[in-house]
C-alpha cells in the first residue's frame, strides 16, 4: 500500500520538524527548508494553480519517487527558507495566473532557474517559446526576487542529434542567448551535456548523438571563452569532468548563496542532498514536485515524464516513455 508521512513539531523548538513515513521511519529537520518547485516538472508553467491552492494551503502532500510513500511538507512562510523554482517559461507567474505571483509574495526569498536552451518552438521543444520570449522576461523576473543573483541561467542541456548523416546540436544558439543574458545582469549560467536515457530512444524516429570526453571539453572550452569575455560565469551541473575546460563546480540549490541572499541573513541547510547524483552539487531541499505531475512542455529528450504528441495528435503512453 502507498506510504503516508506526516510532519510534527519536534521536541527541539520551534523550527523542529519529524517527518513520519506510514513504516514509522522518522527524519528530523531542523530549521526553515529549502522548497524546490520542481526538477520533476515545469509547475511554474504548467501547474500556477496547484502551486498556489498548496501555499495557501500551508502545506502539500508530496509522492516520493519509486518507494510509493508520501511527505507531508509544510509551506507555510515561517518554515520555508526560500522558493526555488524551475522553469522554461515564467509568462504565466509574471502575468499572476491563478494569483501566483501575488501569493508567492508571503515567502522572504524566491530563486529562480530559467532555461534557456535555443530550441523552443522546434520539434524538439514544441511547447515551449522562442528563447527571446524568455530573455524578455528576466527583467520581470529579477524585479519579481529583488536580486539578479537570484536568477540562474540553466543552458541545459546541451544536445546533439542526428539529421541524415550530420550531427546537428543547439549549440549555435549560445552565443546569442549568452550575449542577451550578459545584459539582464544575470551573471550564473549552468550548463550540461544531455544524459541519453533510455527512454529517449522511444520517443519517435530521433536518432542522439553522444559527444566524447575530448569533444565535450572542446565545446565546453569554447563556451567558457565566450562567456568570460561576456562577464558570465558558467558552471557544470553534475558533470565536473567539465572542470577541465574553466567551469565551476554547479550547486544548483546552493545552501551557501542562499543564505548570503537571504533577507535576514537565515542559515539555510549546508549539507549535501543525498537525493541527487554523486557529482550533484546541491545542498538539501524538499522537492514538492512529482513525476505524475505529467510535463505538456514534450522536450523529446527530458529525463522525467513528458508528455509527448504524436504526430497525429494524439498522446504517446506515460508508460513506455
Amino acid at each position: 500500500m502507498p506510504g503516508y508521512a506526516s510532519i510534527i513539531p519536534g521536541a527541539g523548538g520551534p523550527w523542529q520538524w519529524t517527518v513520519t513515513f506510514y513504516n514509522g521511519l522518522m527524519t528530523p529537520l531542523t530549521g526553515p527548508q529549502v522548497i524546490s518547485a520542481s526538477r520533476r516538472t515545469d509547475v511554474p508553467r504548467c501547474y500556477p494553480q496547484w502551486l498556489a491552492d498548496a501555499v495557501i494551503r500551508g502545506s502539500v502532500v508530496v509522492e516520493l519517487p519509486y518507494s510509493g510513500r508520501t511527505r507531508l511538507v509544510s509551506l507555510l512562510p515561517k518554515d520555508v527558507h526560500s522558493l526555488v523554482l524551475w522553469s522554461k517559461d515564467y509568462g504565466p507567474l509574471l502575468a499572476n495566473a491563478c494569483s501566483l505571483r501575488g501569493t508567492l509574495r508571503r515567502y522572504e526569498q524566491l530563486f529562480c532557474h530559467l532555461t534557456i536552451t535555443g530550441l523552443g518552438g522546434t520539434a524538439l521543444e514544441p511547447a515551449i517559446p522562442p528563447w527571446q520570449v524568455a530573455v524578455a522576461q528576466i527583467s520581470d523576473l529579477v524585479q519579481l526576487v529583488g536580486d539578479a543573483r537570484r536568477v540562474s541561467l540553466r543552458y541545459d542541456p546541451i544536445i546533439h542529434w542526428y539529421d541524415g548523416d550530420e550531427v546537428r546540436s543547439n549549440l549555435r544558439a549560445a552565443e546569442p542567448i549568452f550575449r542577451s543574458i550578459a545584459q539582464t545582469g544575470v551573471q550564473a549560467v549552468r550548463v550540461s551535456f544531455a544524459t541519453l536515457y533510455h527512454k529517449m530512444h522511444r520517443r519517435g524516429a530521433w536518432r542522439w548523438y553522444s559527444p566524447g570526453l575530448e569533444e565535450r571539453l572542446q565545446i565546453a572550452g569554447n563556451l567558457a571563452e565566450s562567456s568570460h569575455s561576456l562577464g558570465l560565469t558558467l558552471y557544470a551541473c553534475s558533470q565536473t569532468s567539465l572542470e577541465e575546460a574553466g567551469f565551476q563546480h554547479s550547486r544548483c540549490i546552493d545552501g551557501s548563496l542562499l543564505s548570503e541572499l537571504h533577507p535576514r541573513g537565515l542559515q539555510a541547510p549546508m549539507t549535501k542532498d543525498s537525493g541527487q547524483r554523486r557529482e550533484c552539487g546541491c545542498t538539501t531541499s524538499i522537492d514538492i514536485g512529482s513525476y505524475g505531475m505529467r510535463c505538456p512542455n514534450g522536450c523529446l529528450y527530458c529525463y522525467a515524464n513528458p508528455q509527448i504528441p504524436r504526430p497525429d495528435g494524439s498522446e504517446r503512453n506515460s508508460k513506455k516513455l
